[in-house]
């Protein structure tokens, strides 16, 4: 069993099945499933050691009948008259005994040979040990043959065993040994397709979780994206805002410098060409994403992108929602560029919403900014008890964003449980560059 780190995010925990697991750790099931795991490799790679094993045992099973020189029937005395030869009783051993190396590949044929020599078998009253075979055939055409072809041949096998148990070796007691040799029959019948039923239940059961495995990872990869595409339209509004300032004051400068007659003019309408050229490049790269929200930016009235004191208002929403939150900051944080800025506001904003939707009431959250020498770091840490839906459920949307939004900076990310194990602890450390600050 493979159990998920306790580091995974809220919402992607799942825990091991505690049933297979308790039989794993038992001694004797334990032992009993690790046996059946190397048995089933080796069988996968030698699956002709099990097919001649079978064959042996059957064949080792007819040995007392031909050095015993009593005839008697599993039922009694039977009526036919004469001993055969051995050589004959031999012949008969092998022809039960062999068809069985070729079981799992053809059953169905592999039946109807036995079925055939055991017909002829007890047209001459012989009665061997070796008719287990019958059995095996059986199993291993409810097991691995056409369902059809195994209710024929249980009908077949019916008529059969009546037909010997009657005319053909009659023996002492009938009755009861139509009564057990149906019975084995039936018992054979029902263990194939018990068995049959259980791998299509374990082949059902594994197709599902691969299709889940897939579609889980595919929900990432979307969420990814789709939070990737939120970034990028983000950035490119901060990017095309600082570009137009850029522009405007190289043209300002330019139109100024040309009033006074000085040779940095031409420089400057260069240095706003190229940043009406880097806009235009930036708009046709990027503006398929605003193609993608443009009626939902005609539904919305436009808005600067949030920075740091747009906090206090969010986290004035969160506590009329019902969380008590404490906020607490540390440095020149509105120093910040307007990219960081907007990537504390988002963090902060996804990991309350996390809160929100997963605590259980009567949980509290605390919000700690901090500016350091080159690092940015948020913590966010609520005291509630995630639901227990939250912890079978898949990555969402915000724990994705954190961690592309920190990535975007070289930060490291940390989600889960604190260290006293009761609550939830969002951690993240953005490497500010040097030179990224608002002028």
């Amino acid at each position: 069993m493979r159990q998920a780190p306790t580091a995974a995010a809220r919402g992607t925990v799942t825990a091991p099945s505690p049933g297979l697991a308790d039989a794993w750790a038992h001694p004797l099931l334990g032992r009993m499933l690790r046996g059946r795991s190397a048995r089933r490799r080796l069988d996968q790679r030698y699956p002709w050691l099990l097919d001649t094993a079978v064959v042996l045992v059957v064949a080792l099973s007819g040995l007392p009948d031909l050095l015993s020189h009593t005839r008697h029937g599993p039922f009694g005395d039977t009526t036919a008259p004469g001993r055969l030869p051995t050589p004959l009783l031999v012949a008969f051993a092998v022809a039960l005994a062999v068809p069985l190396w070729w079981r799992r590949r053809t059953p169905a044929v592999t039946y109807l040979v036995i079925a055939a020599v055991l017909l002829a078998q007890w047209s001459l009253g012989v009665w061997q040990q070796t008719g287990m075979a019958a059995l095996i055939a059986l199993y291993s055409l409810a097991l691995h043959g056409s369902l059809r072809a195994l209710g024929w041949a249980a009908a077949l096998t019916a008529a059969e065993l009546t037909l010997a148990v009657e005319l053909l070796a009659p023996v002492e007691h009938p009755l009861l040994a139509l009564f057990f040799l149906l019975g084995t029959a039936t018992a054979a019948v029902a263990t194939g397709l018990t068995l049959r039923i259980r791998r299509l239940y374990l082949a059902a059961l594994e197709d599902r979780a691969a299709r889940l495995e897939i579609e889980q990872d595919q929900r990432v990869r979307l969420t990814t994206a789709a939070e990737r595409a939120r970034i990028a339209r983000e950035m490119h509004d901060i990017v095309g805002h600082n570009l137009s300032v850029m522009v405007s004051v190289a043209d300002g400068a330019a139109a100024l410098a040309a009033h006074r007659g000085e040779t940095s003019a031409e420089p400057l309408r260069i240095l706003a060409d190229t940043g009406r050229q880097a806009m235009s490049e930036l708009r046709r790269v990027l503006g398929v994403l605003r193609e993608e929200r443009r009626h939902e930016e005609d539904e919305q009235p436009l808005a600067p992108q949030p920075g740091i004191r747009d906090l206090d208002p969010l986290l004035a929403r969160v506590r009329a929602a019902g969380l008590p939150v404490t906020y607490r900051t540390t440095g020149d944080l509105d120093a910040l560029g307007s990219g960081v800025q907007l990537t504390v506001y988002r963090i902060v904003q996804e990991a309350l919403t996390n809160t929100l939707k997963h605590a259980d009431p009567g949980a509290t959250a605390d919000v700690a900014v901090t500016m350091d020498a080159g690092t940015v770091h948020i913590m966010v840490t609520d005291t509630g008890v995630p639901a227990a839906e939250a912890r079978s459920g898949g990555a969402g949307h915000g724990l994705v964003g954190i961690r592309q939004r920190a990535a975007m900076y070289g930060g490291t990310v940390t989600l889960g449980p604190p260290a006293g194990g009761h609550g939830w602890l969002v951690d993240v450390v953005l490497d500010v560059p040097p030179g990224d600050h608002q002028p």
